[in-house]
């Protein structure tokens, strides 16, 4: 059995790079659709290329995330994290696991922005915090938002073809959705800190699909079947895509839902960019809807907004 900071190298039959220019442009959808399903039957991560979102647009939200974080808490506390969950989340904020250390991060959380008259109507939606001491925040985050938004709903087209169903399956409502977005910085870890303590503990994440934007520090590591760990480092040009356990049960457990979690002891501070996918509150999470009634569900029909609001619940502390 192998200890907490024992972790192999990374193994691409496991986490395989995938271009999906082919699914983006519709020249040949179906076979990246059979690459994202082998890939999501197995670990369901998968590293990818050619993804369309500009370089620039990273680099412009990841230098405002950084001005952020180096600000002191003073300012920061200005936008602290409302009761929908927009804005900062400082040190100590979430838990993944009820044995586990609170996680050595903070974050900032934005998503959807709300039009003039519209209706906040879910406890996970509500208007965005943006810090005023950085004017281009806003513009930034939105822009980048939209983008892997936007790309997280290609990648379900193609998770959708490849079970066959109609490509716009898992994104038939997404009109106004529970999607989120987050700067997470990571401190460097102290070693006085000890193999107990992770920059996020091990877990799998709430909602549909996860597009995460590593930078060049590292710390991702992932968890395989047998129980052993193994690092997951940036590639030059390429996100890191991951099924969320929201699509796991939609999928009746077809597609996996995979342990993972952060150690930064790089040195450095550590900054990742990440889009939570996740529908309108109201969609039913039924995998009868995929695979008929006749197969055993192996759990109950639930909306997408009601398992938001239990595992939010659990893992923030400021709902408490």
């Amino acid at each position: 059995m192998m200890n907490k900071t024992s972790v192999k190298e990374l193994d691409l039959d496991k986490v395989p790079i995938i271009d999906i220019g082919a699914l983006r442009d519709g020249t040949a959808p179906d076979a990246v659709a059979r690459e994202l399903y082998n890939a999501s039957t197995g670990l369901g991560f998968i590293y990818i290329k050619n993804h369309g979102i500009p370089e620039e647009k990273i680099d412009a939200l990841r230098n405002d995330g950084l001005t952020f974080f180096r600000n002191d808490s003073k300012q920061k506390e200005l936008v602290s994290v409302s009761d929908k969950h927009r804005g900062w989340l400082g040190y100590g904020g979430a838990k993944m696991k009820d044995d586990a250390k609170p996680d050595l991060k903070e974050s900032f959380i934005w998503g959807y922005e709300y039009q003039s008259g519209e209706v906040d109507d879910h406890p996970l939606r509500g208007p965005n915090k943006w810090p005023s001491f950085i004017p281009s925040f806003k513009e930034n985050a939105l822009n980048y938002f939209n983008a892997a938004d936007s790309l997280a709903k290609t990648l379900l087209e193609g998770f959708a073809i490849g079970l066959n169903l109609k490509s716009n399956f898992f994104i038939q409502n997404t009109t106004r959705p529970l999607s989120r977005a987050s700067l997470v910085y990571y401190p460097d870890q102290p070693k006085k800190m000890g193999d107990d303590q992770f920059g996020v503990s091990a877990h799998t994440d709430f909602g549909v699909l996860t597009v995460l934007c590593q930078d060049s520090v590292g710390g991702l590591q992932i968890q395989d079947s047998s129980g052993e760990w193994f690092h997951a480092p940036p590639i030059d040009g390429a996100l890191v895509v991951n099924v969320a356990d929201l699509l796991s049960r939609w999928t009746n457990g077809v597609y996996k839902s995979t342990p993972h979690r952060v150690v930064n002891k790089s040195g450095k501070e550590r900054l990742s960019i990440v889009l939570a996918f996740d529908p309108n509150p109201e969609t039913l999470i039924n995998p009868a809807d995929i695979f008929g009634g006749n197969e055993k569900s192996l759990s109950d029909p639930i909306t997408c907004g009601e398992y938001l609001i239990w595992r939010f619940g659990k893992a923030f502390s400021y709902r408490k």
